[in-house]
């Protein structure tokens, strides 16, 4: 974790083609130089990872997995220079905004 924290990035996403037939590709995503040694899902990531691998497949509808140790799944459909981001949520705080 020490040799991605010293690299000059906020973040950094590891993304390979998908050898499960469920999905179009895998990925991790770091961000130890700012205190995240590694995020179970992020779909921030994945809304750079939709139009990468869109691109690359042919494919405006695609499914990626991200292999943390939690593991979480997100689906995205393409929509010109929009991402639509689907899946599952694991809520860790929730509140009200007062006007």
């Amino acid at each position: 974790m020490g040799s991605l924290a010293a690299l000059p990035a906020r973040g950094i996403i590891v993304t390979a083609r998908s050898d499960m037939p469920a999905y179009d590709f895998v990925s991790r995503f770091f961000a130890p130089s700012v205190g995240i040694p590694e995020d179970p899902v992020t779909g921030s990531a994945h809304c750079s990872l939709g139009p990468f691998w869109g691109e690359r497949l042919g494919k405006d509808s695609l499914a990626g997995f991200q292999c943390s140790q939690r593991g979480g799944a997100v689906r995205m459909k393409l929509k010109g220079d929009r991402v639509i981001l689907t899946g599952n949520a694991v809520p860790i705080l929730s509140g009200r905004l007062l006007a």
